[in-house]
């Protein structure tokens, strides 16, 4: 094994893993929750951009139901940035087992 060549598949593989990030980061995700009555939408690195809240969905006299509405649908959106990143990066460590690294 040639370490040069080595050392720069591992560069090449660490720039496309940049790249791959930063495409991530500029999508979105959106997930709801009370049959859409709390929207939240979020970028590939797991930030919330977003949440909206229709009036029927504020009670004043259950404010706990809006917070656990707010809280499914923030929970649901980090999970589908997660597998968006994921789904992202899956191709590249795939070809990461081609460098006949052991654990790969």
């Amino acid at each position: 094994m040639d370490p040069q060549k080595l050392q720069k598949q591992m560069m090449d593989a660490l720039a496309q893993a940049q790249e791959l990030q930063e495409q991530a980061a500029q999508e979105t995700v959106e997930a709801s929750a009370g049959g859409g009555t709390v929207t939240v939408k979020a970028n590939g690195a797991g930030e919330i951009t977003e949440i909206t809240i229709k009036p029927e969905a504020i009670d004043p006299d259950d404010p706990e139901l809006l917070a656990d509405l707010v809280l499914a649908a923030v929970n649901e959106a980090l999970r589908s940035a997660q597998k968006l990143m994921e789904s992202k990066m899956g191709g590249l460590m795939g070809g990461l087992g081609g460098l006949g690294l052991p654990g790969m």
